[in-house]
């Protein structure tokens, strides 16, 4: 690892030998959906920042506001941790994790002992690690703000004592995922931004991206990483596909199904979801009488890569209403709009 200095990777301008441009087959684009999008010109907070819908792998709509463009880096906050969760995915894949029953001290041989030490990784993944690690309690040991400030972090999570049995409480934190990012990391002997490189980005052709590193030298699996819209709306059409992506296998579509599962129902603590996997969301859109399925990454601000099979649909948002309600509730609009314009299209194919 580095020196204890913050540090950003960024990732090289070159293709990987084989790897696609991350922009989309063909654009099919649907005046009906350009529309929907440009009524959102009128939005009262100005940090509405792209949006890009793609059906069946070619971008129906795409839009950008508020000064950026196509080629913006934008910070997806903790939509990173379900990218992170692919990565744990693709270690799994390539034998370099046992899978999910193992315990975290098992890769980190230095944290056996602590509170985190001997919780299976799929406890880590759906948030119920048992430590007293809250991220909307400031007062919580574990909260994602006194990580962002200590000086070494490692040694942080070490010390976040335990609230709970593992299994037993789901509690949104960072410092799980963070944990997860370290697994990985040490399982596969570089960094998880090298390890994303490599094995997602390069493959979808995905050239430009930033991803923050800590003061230990960990990228941090919890977020902090910026990406394009379009290339939100890549990996969101990876995901729909099973793990594919032009025909090329990214990662199992066993662990996709593991992953995009609920483990947890959260409705009750989440107005914005039904269920958690692992690192990633689930919620059931009522539009226009039809109840349809929705898998999710979300971020603060409103950040989103919204998967919806059932109508061979991606819809990726990126926004920058950090800390505000509105966002999250905006990128929702936007989505069952879409959606609403979607279904009498449905019913005009069949």
């Amino acid at each position: 690892m580095t020196a204890r200095i913050l540090i950003t990777l960024v990732a090289a301008l070159a293709l990987l030998p084989g790897a696609a441009s991350s922009t989309p087959a063909e654009p099919l684009l649907d005046p009906a959906l350009d529309a929907v999008l440009a009524s959102f010109d009128k939005d009262e907070h100005p940090d509405l920042k792209g949006v890009v819908v793609m059906r069946d792998g070619h971008i129906a709509a795409e839009r950008y506001f508020n000064g950026d463009t196509a080629e913006t880096l934008h910070d997806i906050r903790s939509a990173g941790k379900s990218i992170t969760s692919l990565l744990m995915g693709i270690a799994i894949d390539r034998g370099r994790v046992g899978g999910v029953d193992d315990p975290v001290a098992r890769y980190w041989p230095q944290a056996k002992g602590s509170a985190i030490g001997d919780v299976p990784l799929r406890d880590v993944l759906t948030m119920r690690s048992g430590l007293a690690a809250f991220d909307e309690d400031p007062a919580s040991p574990g909260n994602e703000d006194k990580m962002d400030e200590a000086a070494d972090p490692l040694a942080f999570v070490l010390s976040v004592p335990r609230a709970d049995q593992p299994s037993t409480r789901y509690r949104y934190n960072s410092v799980t995922a963070y944990v997860a990012g370290v697994v990985v990391a040490k399982a596969t002997g570089g960094t998880l931004a090298d390890f994303a490189r490599v094995n997602l980005f390069g493959p979808l052709g995905i050239t430009r991206w930033q991803w923050s590193a800590d003061a230990a030298g960990y990228t941090k699996g919890q977020g902090n990483l910026s990406l394009t819209t379009r290339s939100l709306a890549a990996i969101g059409e990876m995901v729909r596909e099973g793990g594919r992506y032009r025909g090329r296998r990214i990662v199992s579509a066993n662990w996709l199904r593991q992953a995009l599962a609920p483990k947890v129902a959260i409705a009750a603590s989440d107005p914005f979801a039904d269920g958690y996997g692992y690192f990633w969301y689930a919620k059931t859109q009522q539009v226009g009488g039809k109840a349809i399925p929705v898998s999710f990454a979300s971020g603060n601000g409103g950040n989103k890569i919204y998967v919806v099979p059932s109508r061979h649909l991606v819809v990726a948002i990126t926004s920058s209403a950090y800390g505000h309600g509105y966002g999250q509730r905006r990128s929702e609009t936007i989505l069952k709009t879409i959606l609403a314009q979607e279904s009498p299209r449905r019913a005009a194919d069949r």
